[in-house]
This record gives structure tokens, sequence and C-alpha cells, in this order.
């Protein structure tokens, strides 16, 4: 991993209806991670956080898309802010927000490399758009738009359409899918590591494999992490959590196994709500997850595991 780290908030939550997204990325900052990320020898610079407006917050019924004039315009700021970073030779990592962010995410990494590979943790697809979205809400549809689907506001975003191609694009994590997600995950052959598979198999395993089949064709791989891609017993503060997640610890091992490849160039972690969340215990464990990716890797894990479900270990 380049050491040299720039931190970019993206305090967004209209790509969604729950107030408090907005709130993580001075959540994270607030417990430490700038500390532990100098404390390991990174060079970080804060660029603070984007500027987010809530004006043009509507539902535009005609195409089934809620708050499309805020989410493009964070979108856009967000593109500019991750490329300038790369641009300066340092690594985006990038805190949320809810995932509609990473549309902005992607759309400022895929603009400095030939083939970006995205490794997608979360308990949701994300890839749907206004035609098939159940909820109109821009946080589900991040994929589509990346691929170049749906809203063109949405995919247009740093100027060009399709970022990214579905063969380098994989799922860990992921059990909650809407019908029009499974037809499109099925019509392009899209990679999902479920939980039970990770459980069966071993999460080293996978992401090991996960790895050399982006590898193999990309040039660069980001990595999208959606702190509900945990199961709620252990990351409570999520809006939408989804049960029979993957766990804490394989989580970790995952961005272990991610550190020790040095093939992450870039990162966001989304999704995070402190409001919801029960005695700091998800804005911690997304801290000891960013750590893990950028300066602990596997070496941390019995550290940052041990005694996983008290409220102290994740302090």
């Amino acid at each position: 991993m380049d050491k040299r780290i720039s931190i970019i908030g993206a305090p967004v939550w209209l790509g969604q209806t729950r107030y408090g997204t907005n709130l993580a990325p001075d959540a994270i900052r607030s417990a430490g991670i700038i500390a532990r990320l100098e404390a390991a020898g990174c060079d970080v610079i804060d660029e603070g956080n984007i500027p987010v407006s809530a004006a043009g917050r509507c539902r535009q019924a005609e195409c089934n898309i809620k708050n499309s004039q805020s989410v493009v315009r964070a979108s856009e700021e967000l593109a500019g802010a991750v490329s300038r970073a790369l641009a300066d030779d340092r690594f985006p990592l990038i805190l949320g927000g809810d995932h509609s962010i990473a549309i902005g995410s992607i759309a400022g990494v895929a603009g400095h490399f030939q083939e970006l590979g995205v490794i997608w943790f979360d308990a949701h697809a994300d890839i749907n758009t206004p035609e098939t979205s159940p909820s109109g809400n821009i946080h589900g549809m991040p994929l589509a738009a990346s691929l170049g689907l749906g809203y063109p506001g949405l995919a247009k975003v740093g100027g060009w359409v399709g970022k990214i191609k579905p063969e380098n694009l994989i799922y860990i994590g992921v059990r909650d899918i809407d019908p029009g997600e499974s037809e499109l995950i099925s019509r392009y052959g899209i990679k999902n590591y479920g939980p039970a598979e990770v459980r069966l198999r071993g999460m080293d395993t996978v992401v090991r494999e996960a790895l050399a089949d982006l590898s193999s064709r990309c040039d660069a791989i980001h990595l999208s992490f959606d702190l509900d891609g945990i199961d709620p017993t252990e990351a409570p503060g999520v809006g939408t959590p989804v049960r029979e997640g993957v766990s804490f610890a394989d989580s970790l091992q995952a961005l272990g196994v991610l550190f020790e490849s040095g093939l992450i160039t870039s990162a966001e972690f989304v999704e995070l709500n402190p409001i919801l969340d029960k005695d700091n215990r998800t804005v911690n464990a997304a801290v000891k997850l960013i750590a893990a990716l950028l300066v602990n890797g596997i070496g941390s894990m019995i550290v940052d595991i041990t005694g996983l479900n008290s409220v102290e270990a994740l302090k």
C-alpha cells in the first residue's frame, strides 16, 4: 500500500432516506483514525469534507429516483477530489456517507487507469436502475451508474459513461438482492461470494481468489466497503441491516489479506450511521477495519478480534 494517504469526507445522506450517514466522516475522524495511521508512519493529509447541498431534494416520479440533483452534484465534487489525490500520487481514503458516493469515487478513480477492478463488500447488490428499484433510493444504484446503466445524470458523472466493466466487479457478502438486480447479475455473470460461501471456504481463500481474478486483467483495484456487509449483531450502526452477514472477524481478515496483497489503490467506507450505533461499536469497528487495510494487515487480527462481542473490544 502507498503510505501517502488523502482522507476525503463525503457526508452524503440523500442517496437514501435516513439522516445520519452524513455524520460518519467526522465520527470516524473523532474515533482516532488519523492518529492511528500517522502512528504507523503514514503521511496523512485530511482534505476535509466535500460540499454537499440538500437543494434539489425531491422525488422525480417520472423516473423513480430521489434527490438526483443533490447526489449528482456531490458525486461530481467527490470525483474531482479523488482524481486530484491520485494525480498527487496519494491513496484516496474516502469516508462516506451513504453508498451513493461510490458513483463519484469510482468516477474519480477510473479516469486514472485503463482497467479498474472493484471489490464490493456489502449486504446489498446496489445495481438497481430506476426501472428496477423498489425505492428510488440512489444508494441502491451506484454500480448500475458506474457500469453506464440507468439514470443518465448519474451514469455521466465525471464526463463519460462506463467506468467499469461487469467482469471487473466482484461482490463479497451480498445477500439481499432485488429481482431486477438478480437479472442483471445473471446476465453479466458477476461473481458473488455470499456469506455462506465465505463461511464454507474461508475468507482468506475467497479474497485471494478474487484478487487473482481481478489482477489478471486490471491495473487498479478499488475497494468499496459497506459496513452493513457485516452481521448487524456486530455492526449495528447502519441504516439497512441484513441478518446473517459476514462476521467482523472475517471482515478484518479480508482487509488484512488486501493489505498484504498491496493491490488496493483506493478505498471507501460507507453507510455508517452514528445515530443508530450502540456504544460506538460500529464507529470503532470502522477504524479497526481501515487500519487493517492500510497499516496493520493480518498481523493485527489476534489483537482486534479478541473478545469481539464485548463493547470494550470495539473501543
